[in-house]
């Protein structure tokens, strides 16, 4: 498995420009970012080399632990 996680900072420190947003790419092009997400404004995005388009089907444990990772800093 291999992941690459990043955190967007589009916003200002204390301000939030909409709801968080993440993406998980899953055995693709990891050019993709730059043409997703120019401005960087995305919360979470993971990159994984396996996988493909049915990633609930074809890999699960790395689907839910990325999952969870996304919303494990937006718990109160």
């Amino acid at each position: 498995m291999a992941a690459q996680q990043s955190q967007g900072s589009g916003a200002h420190e204390g301000e939030q420009s909409g709801p968080p947003t993440g993406v998980a790419v899953f055995a693709a092009d990891t050019t993709i970012r730059s043409v997703f997400d120019p401005g960087n404004r995305l919360s979470h995005w993971s990159e994984f080399d396996r996988g493909g388009h049915f990633p609930a089907l074809e890999v699960p444990d790395l689907l839910v632990s990325d999952v969870r990772a996304f919303f494990r800093p937006l718990r109160s």
